[in-house]
């Protein structure tokens, strides 16, 4: 008799670097892996952030059993406050994940839609229809977690963010020797594998590294303040900013406001070890000698009002940065943000800032396993099938390659995107169906901001807008006022008058000629109006703004 099968439903992460959102199916009950945000491109305008599409999820809202956290980074946990706007369930994951999780969910109110519960390392635990393993990884967040799900077809393990680092900061290592004993007795059926390096070569560096390069850098920074700007959610990191900080007798002082909740969260669960006399509030630094302080801050991916941007901009209200400050860029852009890190690096240069940064010096390794990594997991794991997650589309092309090459069937390693959903049976793994997977806006308020919002937003940035005002008498088939031309970003106005004489000139025998056809109603005139200026305007300048038509009636 053929076993139940296992569906899982992609939502995120599959195509892009974000958004990571995966929906495991079992004898009809859901159990939601990760549910993360993604930063908007730059052809994005005016969005804030980005969601999954959660409209199939809301369909099925009454079938979920919880969701697990494979850890707690925003594009794994950032859009949970999001959806449990319209949906409840418990929230699962290291009392890390669920730390950083919970400060968005309770800035939204919600947290009485939920039920955080902590597991811990290498503990199994059923929730609902699921039989769960969370096995240990290294990533660039403590307390990240793989997951291994024990189902009816079989062991699904989905390796979260990971990377081996034999000498990590914490001392927790990435758990092979259970996923070997999981896959040498069970066995692993189908293996849901990081891809972010997979097109790189080689293994990734010891986080360690880092620590000895950012001490030799403050020691080199004698009589100089020293910026160090991070992701508040690594903590490892932020451990070593410390270690060399006070190695070289600084003081450590935390600017922005996630930076200063991770440390003091961290401190909390015993994860930062930074002891009381060396921390001191980002207020009193003035009292200080500059060259005996170490500020730890936020914006190393240049994000508009950041702290770090505002510095640049000499518009931070604690620090101003000078030839007197070393300012060290403790990480890479993500894919999309290199213009945002480049203006940046410019404005601090221009402040006449020592800037260092990931191409100057080795101030930054990634969290994510490089080829030789994934080639070790492999060899451990055995899957006999293999779906690439978490990644570009690129990425994902790249290490289905990569597993082919290291021995799985091309037939047993499906490219997926956002939007699949698969089928796990006694015969295999195939493609079973599609539901919504596109991107959903939030600026402001969630889905207020659709594509076709997005399309007028990026003619606006690239074309501007013509506005025709012009007054009618319908009654006597008349322009009573106008037409009166106003543009933005389409032609200098105080310099084109004639310009601007000769559209309205055109609008008004366009309206003359609708008023001789016996046209009489308002969308007629405006569809007149709109039609005339755009074709003027496109014929003298070879430009397409935007037109918008204002037919009033006396």
């Amino acid at each position: 008799m053929p076993e139940r099968p296992v569906r899982i439903t992609f939502l995120g992460g599959l195509g892009e670097i974000g958004r990571n959102c995966a929906i495991v199916e079992i004898d009809g009950r859901l159990l939601i892996i990760d549910c993360g945000l993604m930063f908007p491109d730059a052809d994005m305008p005016g969005v804030d952030l980005v969601l999954p599409d959660f409209t199939w999820l809301k369909e099925n809202g009454h079938r979920i059993d919880g969701c697990v956290l494979t850890h707690g980074h925003e594009d794994h946990v950032g859009a949970l406050s999001y959806l449990l706007r319209d949906l409840s369930f418990p929230i699962y994951g290291s009392a890390l994940s669920l730390g950083l999780a919970r400060s968005r969910i309770e800035e939204a109110g919600l947290l009485g839609r939920t039920e955080l519960i902590t597991v811990v390392d290498g503990e199994r635990r059923r929730i609902g229809a699921f039989d769960i393993e969370f096995v240990p990884v290294t990533h660039s967040v403590p307390q990240g977690f793989a997951l291994a799900l024990h189902t009816p077809q079989g062991v699904v393990y989905h390796t979260g963010d990971w990377k081996l680092d034999l000498t990590p900061v914490d001392g927790r290592t990435t758990d092979l020797a259970r996923l070997g004993a999981i896959a040498s007795t069970s066995g692993i059926r189908l293996l849901l594998g990081d891809s972010t390096n997979a097109e790189e070569e080689g293994h990734t560096v010891t986080e360690r590294a880092v620590g000895k390069v950012l001490r030799d850098l403050m020691r080199r920074a004698q009589g100089k303040r020293v910026i160090v700007a991070c992701f508040a959610s690594h903590l490892h990191r932020i451990q070593q900013i410390c270690d060399a900080a006070v190695a070289t007798g600084r003081t450590v002082a935390t600017l922005g406001r996630s930076m200063g909740k991770n440390v003091a969260l961290a401190r909390s669960m015993g994860l930062l070890h930074v002891s009381d006399h060396a921390l001191v509030d980002i207020e009193k630094i003035a009292d200080l000698d500059p060259a005996k302080v170490c500020v730890i801050s936020t914006g190393s991916q240049g994000e508009p009002m950041s702290a770090l941007s505002l510095m640049a901009a000499g518009e931070n209200r604690w620090l101003r940065v000078g030839p007197d400050d070393v300012v060290i860029l403790s990480s890479h852009a993500i894919p999309g943000n290199e213009s945002a890190v480049g203006q940046v690096i410019d404005g601090l240069c221009r402040l006449g800032a020592d800037v260092i940064h990931s191409g100057i010096a080795d101030v930054h390794e990634s969290g994510h396993a490089q080829r030789g990594e994934i080639r070790t997991l492999l060899s451990i794991a055995k899957p006999e099938y293999l779906i690439p997650v978490h990644g570009e589309f690129r990425h994902l092309t790249h290490h289905a390659r990569l597993a082919m090459e290291m021995g799985i069937p091309g037939p047993n390693v499906l490219l997926a995107e956002d939007g699949d959903v698969v089928e796990l049976t006694d015969d295999g793994v195939n493609f079973a169906g599609r539901v919504p997977a596109g991107y959903l806006y939030v600026d402001g308020i969630v889905g207020d901001v659709g594509q076709g919002v997005l399309r007028d937003r990026r003619v606006l940035a690239e074309e501007g807008v013509v506005v025709v005002v012009v007054t009618v008498d319908v009654q006597n088939r008349s322009v009573v006022t106008g037409p009166e031309i106003v543009t933005r970003g389409w032609v200098y106005a105080p310099e084109a008058e004639d310009l601007l004489e000769e559209a309205a000139e055109a609008v008004r025998d366009s309206l003359k000629e609708a008023f001789a056809e016996g046209a009489v109603d308002f969308e007629t005139l405006r569809r007149h109006v709109r039609r005339a200026a755009g074709s003027f305007v496109s014929e003298r300048t070879r430009r397409r703004p935007m037109i918008v038509p204002l037919v009033m009636e006396v």
